[in-house]
């Protein structure tokens, strides 16, 4: 089970949640950054972070797909940006937002870097997701 929080004394989130509480005993998903990359390893989207960032939403839905869970049991992400231009990085926030991961909603850290690990790579993300018991073998 898990429990979103949104901490009433705190400025409230435009679209996420400011804890996501996990109850002991759930199985849990660390998954690798998500990159811009397709199946064959080429880069999507040079030079468009919105781009990319729809390539690495589409690319983290495999992942989490993969572990048996889905995008609204994502209870963590970090949102990696080559920029540090708000708009970039409200851009790139917007794609997250309309994507599953908003259903939950759920903790996420949004940051401006000065470089990823791909040549040309402007957006990643790192996440936490809850596999249910039903996903369970």
């Amino acid at each position: 089970m898990i429990q979103r929080v949104t901490v009433p004394g705190l400025f409230p989130p435009p679209s996420y949640a400011h804890a996501s509480v996990v109850e002991a005993g759930t199985k849990l998903a660390f998954l690798a950054g998500s990159v811009p990359l397709d199946a064959q390893g080429k880069l999507v989207g040079g030079g468009d972070p919105v781009r990319q960032a729809e390539q690495v939403i589409a690319n983290l839905t495999e992942q989490v797909h993969a572990v048996g869970s889905e995008l609204q049991h994502v209870v963590s992400t970090d949102v990696y940006v080559v920029s540090g231009e708000a708009a970039v990085l409200s851009a790139v926030w917007d794609v997250v937002e309309a994507s599953g991961l908003s259903t939950g909603p759920h903790s996420s850290t949004l940051l401006g870097v000065n470089c990823l690990g791909y040549p040309g790579q402007l957006v990643e993300i790192t996440a936490t997701a809850v596999v249910p018991e039903e996903a369970r073998p």
